[in-house]
């Protein structure tokens, strides 16, 4: 059986690993579409899932100053990127998987 892969539309390379997962961008039917991030796996320990976390400004008004906040968020993690806890990854938007996972991983940058 031969595995085909696709082109996802936003510049990335497609992995040289295959897999089966009907939940991947490159393997399997999930479109991508919407917002991409960039930031830390801070979570592996579900299965095919991952926490991602980065860092943003917030800007307080009455102090004048900027606050540093995180925000985090769970994205699918295809067997053939296996993307593991501390890696640099991006992520992108993609339909609902799941009650609260929205975004998929694309690419461990780091």
């Amino acid at each position: 059986m031969k595995i085909k892969q696709k082109n996802i539309g936003i510049g990335t390379e497609t992995p040289k690993q295959t897999c089966v997962d009907k939940n991947c961008p490159f393997h399997g039917n999930l479109k991508i579409r919407g917002r991409l991030f960039e930031g830390e796996v801070i979570s592996d320990s579900s299965q095919s899932t991952v926490t991602v976390e980065w860092p943003r400004y917030f800007y307080l008004r009455k102090y004048e100053r900027y606050e540093k906040r995180r925000s985090d968020v769970k994205a699918h993690n295809p067997k053939c990127i296996n993307a593991r806890k501390g890696n640099k990854v991006l992520i992108a938007e993609c339909r609902p998987l799941s009650k609260t996972k929205h975004f998929v991983v694309v690419k461990v940058l780091k």
